[in-house]
């Protein structure tokens, strides 16, 4: 059976092919269109998948949307109407928006696929994060906990999924919070505020928030009220996004913080603003990790389980996720590669597969790598017209050459296989550096990524020696397997790590298995024999405002643009013509 998942018209637009059960292929339309958070139809992502996989639209059994767009319309005109006559300026723009493609898109997907509309399927948004969650994690029974800024009308979610011996699954939401009372809303305002962009610049909140001190939790806490039910509810006075798309936040909101930040003003940590906009990211952040905590904790004591599937957006705020590890009961927590919007296009194509269809459940392979292959040829004939000198290596001779550039102080660009599936580069499309230096990182933010001093990078290690460097708690390098957590860098090797260790001693770990991804675990093990210490800085390959590269002209293309000294696709290696002289490696005890 071959089915089609798609999520469009908000934000991360996706495609993904089930076929038979298992995933075949899956990808974001950004890396295609090179267009980031790229919310329109993914025509490309979609025609992508089906030549990948071999399959003419007209043979897929089912083409599955990620959520049901009339209920969500139906949560639009209720929203609207209620909040009315504020809402008056915002109304029309509204219903022009939802009856637009985002209503009619049965229609649209029959005419562009040329499929019957009989095959068309719809299933609940937070439903397609669920089976995102669960039916790609390895887990047998597991509780469910699903947060994101809002779907049809839920926006936070809990429940159990079970699969079962005789291959019959089961995936059950029996309790939601609904809009306009959002977990992701709240933070998302916060973004807002403080002149980030929302849908985008979360985790710029999260990084910004180690810099400050969670001084105004009370006041966070005025916004944000429990209930007797262990749910919660939002005081409606200080948001203005349920009534009008221009503001997030209303003026008894800035009455209680203060001046919102501009987004050309610079965030200045010496100063009392810069200070005062830090500890609101952090007083945000610690209401949102005690929230979610208390939940998840209900949660476990409700069901007895010892897994936690948890998705959707806010499920990328890697330190509220070890908290919840740590202070839950959970023995483990899954949080997929993808567990945002995009990952929905997978998550109803499983959910169709197993629920709806009632085919036999099946393991799914443990890894991101669902987008398309680098392609080392294509790089080669790049690279060859611009004069540059291509190596064409073998697997043993390329690791140890690249081991010694890493540790010569080199970055390196790394393209490898078949493009991550999620927004995080996990060891196929990223950049790699030397971990040990601050300068290191700061050349890195001014020179490559073109982004923000407070930001920081995360490390990857071989799983096997993660604890050494880490602090990890039982489960922690499940977390770490898609680098979904937040963990403290030991102390007597945070000097040793500067490049990686935020101002507040933590580290986003990827805790990388040799299956996953072979190619960077032997290079790390090669560095380690180098340095000491077998682990890298491994950020996305990008700059500022892209997408994370796909094809490798689109590495070549940033490769010239920016500081990266070397790149590598597959086995076939480019140097910058006049690379900067690169400091030697000290010795280090291992």
């Amino acid at each position: 059976m071959k089915i089609l998942g798609i999520s469009a018209h908000y934000h991360d637009s996706a495609a993904a092919l089930v076929v038979d059960g298992v995933p075949v292929c899956a990808v974001q339309e950004e890396r295609l269109s090179r267009r980031k958070n790229d919310a329109t139809f993914p025509a490309g992502a979609i025609e992508w998948c089906l030549d990948r996989a071999g399959v003419d639209a007209v043979d897929l059994d089912a083409v599955v949307f990620y959520e049901r767009s009339m209920l969500k319309l139906d949560r639009i005109l209720t929203s609207a109407l209620r909040a009315f006559p504020r809402s008056w300026r915002s109304f029309p723009n509204a219903i022009k928006n939802s009856l637009g493609e985002k209503v009619w898109v049965r229609g649209i997907i029959s005419s562009y696929l040329g499929v019957p509309r009989s095959r068309i399927l719809f299933t609940d948004h937070h439903i397609a994060h669920a089976a995102a969650a669960f039916f790609t994690a390895p887990t047998r029974r597991a509780a469910m906990l699903k947060a994101d800024g809002v779907g049809e009308w839920a926006t936070l979610t809990a429940g159990r999924g079970e699969r079962r011996d005789d291959g019959t699954a089961d995936i059950t939401l029996h309790r939601e919070i609904r809009f306009p009372h959002s977990l992701g809303m709240l933070y998302s305002t916060f973004t807002a505020y403080l002149g980030f962009a929302v849908n985008e610049d979360e985790y710029k909140v999260m990084g910004l928030a180690a810099y400050g001190r969670p001084t105004m939790i009370d006041r966070v806490r005025r916004l944000i009220q429990r209930t007797p039910d262990g749910g919660f509810v939002l005081v409606p006075e200080y948001f203005e996004y349920q009534t009008t798309a221009s503001r997030s936040f209303s003026s008894k909101f800035v009455d209680l913080f203060g001046p919102a930040r501009q987004a050309y003003d610079p965030i200045e940590l010496e100063t009392d603003e810069g200070r005062r906009f830090a500890d609101c990211a952090a007083s945000v952040q610690r209401v949102l990790e005690d929230t979610l905590v208390d939940i998840a904790r209900a949660l476990h004591e409700e069901t007895g389980l010892a897994d936690l599937c948890f998705s959707g957006g806010v499920a990328l705020n890697g330190v509220a996720n070890a908290r919840i590890l740590a202070e839950s009961g959970f023995e483990r927590v899954f949080v997929p590669p993808a567990p945002g919007d995009a990952g929905c296009a997978l998550g109803a194509a499983l959910y169709a597969d197993r629920i709806y269809f009632h085919n036999a459940d099946r393991d799914v392979p443990d890894h991101p790598f669902w987008g398309p292959p680098v392609d080392s040829a294509e790089l080669a004939r790049a690279a060859r017209e611009d004069g540059h000198d291509i190596e064409e290596l073998d697997e043993t001779a390329l690791i140890e050459q690249i081991a010694d550039d890493l540790a010569a102080g080199r970055i390196v660009g790394w393209m490898d296989g078949a493009s991550e599936f999620g927004p995080r580069a996990l060891g196929h499309r990223s950049i790699l550096a030397a971990p040990h230096s601050r300068e290191m990182r700061d050349r890195l933010n001014r020179d490559i990524k073109n982004r923000e001093e407070f930001r920081p990078f995360a490390p990857v290690t071989p799983a096997g020696t993660a604890d050494r460097y880490f602090e990890l708690p039982s489960g922690g390098a499940r977390l770490a397997r898609f680098m979904s957590g937040v963990f403290a860098v030991r102390p007597e090797w945070q000097s040793e790590l500067a490049a990686v260790t935020h101002v507040d001693g933590t580290a986003r770990l990827q805790a990388l298995e040799h299956d996953m991804a072979p190619r960077l675990h032997t290079l790390l093990e090669a560095y380690g024999r180098r340095s000491g210490i077998p682990v890298l800085l491994n950020t996305s390959f990008n700059v500022a405002g892209e997408p994370i590269v796909n094809r490798a002209v689109e590495g070549y293309s940033t490769f010239r643009r920016c500081g990266i000294d070397v790149l590598v696709a597959d086995r076939t290696v480019v140097r910058k013509h006049a690379s900067p002289p690169a400091r030697p490696l000290k010795e280090r005890v291992p």
